[in-house]
């Protein structure tokens, strides 16, 4: 053994042990390197192991054990730092030498890196035969520290292998001395930590250092917003941050929180995603990571990239970080000012009254104040009071506000003009008119307006209080009125009479309504049945309209007396007769349709005896919609609904998602289909007539109508909440990732739901698998019913013309349905035999790139889809038999769920599948499969005739360049390409096995 062995040791380096006696090292090649000075730390590397900062023994695990030949060696660098290393030298022996470190944990890192300076001796220098200049590095995962001497097993399974690492540099007598570094990567790491193992198998080599260490992008400030340390767990990380102090998110704003993307090599990528703005008050600083606060002085109303500017004129702030500045004493802003707007103050009084008294009315015009306050929203306001008459004996009474009999023209308050004419004055009176000066800051100053004051004296005689006001006659809905003509005097004549009236009681009482009469009576109609109304009424003559009188209470009938009875009477026996003929009509008619469905369920033995069969009922058979709106369709409160996001779009508007919380029920998630708004009645009514249908259906495999919102705008549609959208998609995003059984179990579900339609007689006319819904817990619902789609050449949904008009869905439909516009419920078997086919393939596209005119014909010359790769052949048969030709030899809905009933009881039949190389019988079909790897010019075609070009730079990365290199790869190579969904590996292998099985000898991967 001493024999086999050559350490060399390096001049200058101090060794702790006793000195090499060995014919070996007395020859000198050097392994160890006095320069061990590398330095590990990184700012975005958390460090696991580093053996160049180790003092003491390493310990690490030697096989076999009975003959180490790994020799730990501690020694003194430049620096005088002790360091720790590993050498073996077996250039005469083939044999593994294992090397094991301790175990590492990995925290929270799913890729390590391992960077390792060593040196290697040059075989020809040594004259061994079996001598080597690489080995080999794997690793170990485990959940603790459980490694043994003899567990796990010494050899490449359990223990992954990194690869096989090879010297740039390799020593030889009066040669350079140069040491190598590898840095090694260990991806998708799942257990807690893991051990590192070195194979030597020949080699003469020194590990001079090893490092463990995982990237991680640092802590980051940018755009106002705060990153924390993040670890990258895949090729691009996204990592969420938060506003930093005294930054938020404007109101209205609907993203999420600050994001910013975390590359694998530790470093940020690009431009954060952040809404983050300074706050009110703050602006940015020097750079875009924090906001400082506006100096004393000066302020920042809103948030956002602005910054700090003086205060307004008298305004100050002495706080820092103010959004407003305060008005001086005496100075106000109105709710509606900006905060930056100047402060203001109440304007002065108005000037120069100047009244003018014309018989019962009276003319007022002033001037403007001498002071407006600084602002341009200067109005005014009259008041009035009425301080007594004026007799002989002087002015009697006391002063009160004028009544409501006293009118302005054009107003009372809110006067833009200087103007304004007063009407209604009583004769011998004294008035006083105030008018008061505002503006926007007159109601927030707490003060009273400036005003000026005028007093006035009316002489003119007008028309006397009316008095003798009484009912005349009354009815339900009317009162007939009248009352004593008054006395004038001076000649003056009445010229007509002003009533007004009121309900007593209700929401409606103290709201007038007036009449004009030329007369001493008048008629009030359309009243309600036995309610009170108070009554005033008034005289006009030349000098103006006079008081109204007091308030006089009359009342309308309870009901209409003898005649209105008996034709009440005879109207209720009327209706009694027609109610008795209806009834006997429809009591037969539900007989003879009794009758009938005994007789057909008879026949099906689909019904038990005594069971009602529920029919669908066509919405647009009604003469208004609307009808079957309400009638299908539960009305639901627009404040119910909290809509969040949204999450597609839709031929008649935008679908989101939302929550629904009517109260005394749990809240609960919503999909929500809007109408867009500039409708025509047309589309309003197909946009509701999906509801109209949806609400009749009552299956837990069909989509539920929560509600409708038909009172507001938008237009609503609530159904039940459906996370994982519709089924194509879910199944292309999901690829290969089910077993068969939960295949079969998502068809059973979709049957058992178009069983219930077909029972209803409810033909759905566009199954397919986008029109699927699939919920979290993998529950396929139907959905989609009735809505109208005008598509155009460019939708995803491929349509074809009928020559009877209208668009069908051509890869879906029945040819009966294409040909003539036969939709039964035959059709929709059809129909769904292509959605078995969809689901079995994971979404792939029906009949692939094939035209819509190809399909047909295809279709008309028997050809039919093949089945889809490892779908079981039951399965395939059975899409077969909904794809007969002759419709009625199709199977029903109820004979199909009865079918996959079996099949789920029966798992085994699942497992038979057509046998590879099956006959081209269907040569139109066949020419759409993907070819065989080898028929393909390069690694990049080859990947997109199987759809798995999402690897291609995968591929070329990793140096599979070529398709003879291809044809070997194994799971182990997708796994370090980056293939790590099931499915997708095993559409790889089986183009690769296509490949091996034709031609290709096996050739060398390295």
């Amino acid at each position: 053994m001493e024999g086999r062995r050559a350490a060399a040791r390096a001049p200058g380096l101090a060794r702790d042990r006793a000195p090499c006696r060995r014919a070996s090292c007395r020859r000198g090649p050097l392994l160890l390197l006095p320069l061990l000075l590398l330095s590990f730390a990184a700012a975005d590397e958390e460090v696991l192991v580093n053996t160049r900062l180790e003092t003491s023994d390493l310990r690490w695990t030697n096989h076999p054990a009975d003959d180490p030949q790994w020799e730990e060696a501690s020694g003194i660098d430049d620096e005088g730092n002790s360091v720790r290393t590993y050498e073996i030298c077996t250039p005469n022996s083939p044999a593994s030498y294992w090397l094991r470190t301790r175990w590492i944990p990995r925290r929270e890192a799913t890729t390590l890196y391992v960077e390792i300076r060593f040196t290697m001796m040059e075989c020809s220098s040594l004259n061994q035969r079996p001598c080597k200049e690489t080995f080999n590095l794997y690793y170990y995962q485990s959940d603790s520290d459980e490694a043994t001497p003899t567990h796990p097993a010494w050899m490449e399974n359990p223990y992954t292998k990194v690869t096989t690492v090879a010297a740039d540099h390799l020593l030889r007598r009066g040669g350079e001395q140069r040491s190598n570094v590898k840095l090694l990567r260990l991806d998708a790491l799942r257990g807690a930590g893991l051990y590192l193992a070195f194979q030597s198998q020949g080699a003469c080599m020194a590990l001079l250092a090893v490092r463990v260490f995982y990237r991680k992008c640092p802590p980051l400030r940018r755009a106002f917003a705060s990153f924390p340390e993040t670890v990258p767990h895949s090729l691009v990380e996204q990592a969420q941050g938060v506003c930093v102090e005294n930054a938020v998110t404007p109101l209205g704003e609907q993203s999420g929180p600050p994001s910013m993307l975390c590359a694998e090599d530790g470093l940020w990528v690009g431009q954060p995603t952040s809404n983050c703005a300074c706050r009110p008050g703050y602006e940015a600083g020097e750079s875009d990571v924090h906001c400082r606060a506006c100096p004393s002085g000066q302020f920042k109303a809103g948030s956002g990239p602005g910054v700090c500017g003086p205060c307004p004129i008298r305004s100050n702030t002495l706080i820092p970080g103010s959004a407003y500045c305060p008005c001086s004493h005496g100075y106000y802003r109105a709710d509606s000012d900006p905060p930056h707007a100047a402060c203001t103050r109440p304007p002065s009084a108005p000037r120069s009254i100047i009244c003018q008294v014309n018989e019962s009315s009276a003319s007022l015009e002033w001037s403007e104040p001498l002071d407006r306050g600084g602002r341009g929203d200067l109005n005014y306001r009259v008041l009035c009071s009425a301080c007594g008459t004026t007799t002989a004996k002087g002015l009697v009474g006391s002063c009160s506000p004028c009544d409501d009999g006293v009118l302005y023209r054009p107003a009372q308050r809110g006067l833009t003009h200087r103007r304004v004419t007063v009407w209604g004055l009583r004769p011998h009176t004294r008035y006083t008119f105030t008018v008061q000066s505002l503006n926007g800051v007159s109601a927030v100053s707490q003060s009273e307006p400036a005003s000026s004051r005028v007093n006035v004296t009316t002489s003119t005689d007008v028309a006397p209080p009316i008095s003798g006001l009484r009912r005349a006659a009354a009815s339900e809905s009317s009162l007939s009125l009248e009352w004593n003509i008054p006395v004038l005097q001076n000649q003056n004549q009445i010229l007509d009479y002003q009533l007004r009236y009121s309900p007593k009681d209700g929401e409606e009482a103290g709201q007038w309504q007036y009449v004009l009469s030329q007369s001493s009576s008048v008629v009030l109609r359309g009243l309600r049945r036995a309610a009170q109304y108070l009554v005033q009424v008034r005289a006009r003559c030349q000098a103006g309209y006079g008081s109204f009188s007091a308030a006089s209470s009359f009342s309308t009938l309870p009901d209409g007396g003898a005649h209105s009875q008996l034709a009440v009477t005879a109207v209720l026996v009327s209706m009694a007769i027609l109610l008795l003929i209806a009834a006997t009509t429809l009591a037969f008619f539900c007989y003879r349709r009794r009758r009938r469905a005994s007789a057909v369920n008879d026949k099906s033995g689909h019904y038990q005896m005594g069971q009602t069969m529920k029919v669908y009922i066509d919405p647009f058979t009604y003469e208004d919609p609307n009808e079957a709106v309400r009638e299908f369709a539960k009305e639901i409160e627009a404040s119910f609904v909290k809509i969040e996001e949204v999450i597609g779009a839709g031929e008649f508007g935008e679908v989101c998602r939302g929550r629904l919380r009517v109260p005394g029920r749990k809240e609960n998630y919503v999909a929500i289909k809007t109408l867009k708004g500039g409708y025509t009645d047309k589309q309003r009514r197909d946009f509701l007539s999906e509801a109209s249908i949806m609400g009749q259906f009552q299956h837990p495999n069909i989509i539920h109508l929560e509600g409708v919102i038909t009172t507001s705008c938008p237009v609503m549609i609530l159904t039940e909440f459906m996370e994982n959208g519709a089924l194509d998609s879910f199944l292309r995003l999901n690829d290969g990732q089910f077993t068969t059984i939960q295949l079969v179990g998502m068809l059973r579900g979709i049957a058992a739901g178009m069983k219930y339609l077909s029972d209803m007689s409810f033909v759905h006319r566009d199954l397919a698998a986008r029109n699927i819904l699939v919920n979290s817990n993998l529950v396929c619902k139907v959905s989609d019913f009735g809505l109208s789609r005008f598509l155009t050449e460019n939708s995803s949904d491929p349509t074809y013309t009928s020559s009877l008009g209208g668009k069908i869905p051509i890869r879906w439909t029945a040819p009966e349905a294409i040909a003539y516009r036969k939709f039964t419920s035959a059709s929709d078997a059809w129909s769904y035999g292509i959605v078995m086919w969809e689901v079995m393939s994971y979404g792939e596209r029906p009949y692939w790139d094939m035209s819509n005119q190809d399909v047909i014909n295809a279709i008309e010359q028997d050809y039919r889809l093949p089945p889809p790769p490892d779908c079981p052949s039951s399965l395939h048969a059975l899409m077969l038999d909904c794809w007969q030709k002759e419709r009625a030899n199709r199977p029903r809905f109820c004979d199909v769920v009865a079918a996959l009933d079996r099949l789920i009881r029966n798992p085994a039949s699942l497992k038979v599948t057509l046998a590879e190389g099956r006959s081209v019988s269907q040569p139109l079909l066949d020419q759409r499969v993907p070819p065989p790897l080898s028929s393909c010019g390069s690694v990049s075609e080859w990947l997109r005739w199987i759809k798995m070009e999402r690897y291609e730079q995968n591929f070329l990365q990793e140096g599979f360049s070529s398709l003879e290199i291809v044809s070997q790869l194994n799971t182990e190579d997708l796994l370090r390409v980056g293939v790590t969904l099931a499915g997708h590996q095993k559409k790889i292998l089986s183009s690769i096995q296509t490949l091996r099985t034709h031609k290709t000898p096996p050739t060398l991967l390295y």
